[in-house]
């Protein structure tokens, strides 16, 4: 291989920065989260179970000097994290869940029952919020996530407390990924995953603590 061939490939690979570590923690429990229903923009409370899985959080990101903690406007993720910890976390806009439209409040089994070949990453959500602006909101939010920097150099840690489906999109544009491709990331109420590097490419680090 001659040296321009190698300098070409150098130059079109140019390797992903690393930078911070980013936390994700999804609410706890809701009565709509344990009953199977869509919930987006409802703004549903804590059920008793997911105070205490919130509190149980608090366990997993003990020892963590976190330089960023943003979270969702809605009281299920507020609350989340006010009990693991952190009752002063920013309020994020971009953070919210996936408007489902004419699906909220609907039982996820009774759309598969009437319509077996749906599933929300490909069909989307009638009258809802489309895919592509989620990615939009998640690309904000990684953008913010990455600019943040310790004085002393060493790796700076954010923690985002959102919901399921907005934190498996934003997993998946974390690793450069479609923001279909969050389909993969199962993840339960109040569980803890860490998102950061493989040297200078995006990893996943922990999921589902």
């Amino acid at each position: 291989m001659s040296h321009s061939q190698t300098e070409n490939i150098q130059t079109s690979a140019a390797p992903v920065p690393g930078g911070p570590k980013l936390w994700l923690l999804r609410h706890g429990e809701t009565e709509w989260s344990r009953s199977g229903q869509y919930t987006g923009l409802t703004d549903l409370p804590l059920t008793e179970l997911g105070e205490e899985q919130a509190r149980s959080a608090r366990t997993t990101l003990a020892g963590v000097d976190f330089d960023l903690v943003l979270t969702s406007p809605l009281q299920r993720a507020q609350r989340t994290a006010t009990l693991a910890g952190f009752p002063d976390a920013e309020v994020e806009p971009n953070a919210v869940e996936w408007d489902y439209g004419d699906y909220e409040g609907i039982d996820s089994a009774v759309v598969r029952a009437e319509n077996p070949g749906y599933l929300i990453w490909d069909s989307g959500v009638p009258n809802g919020e489309m895919l592509e602006h989620i990615a939009d909101r998640a690309d904000q939010i990684v953008k913010r996530a990455r600019a943040v920097e310790r004085a002393d150099g060493a790796q700076a840690n954010v923690l985002v407390v959102a919901h399921g489906h907005f934190l498996r999109i934003l997993t998946a544009r974390w690793l450069g990924l479609d923001a279909g491709q969050g389909r993969h990331f199962i993840l339960g109420t109040a569980k803890v995953c860490t998102l950061g590097w493989d040297k200078k490419t995006p990893a996943v680090e922990q999921w589902g603590l």
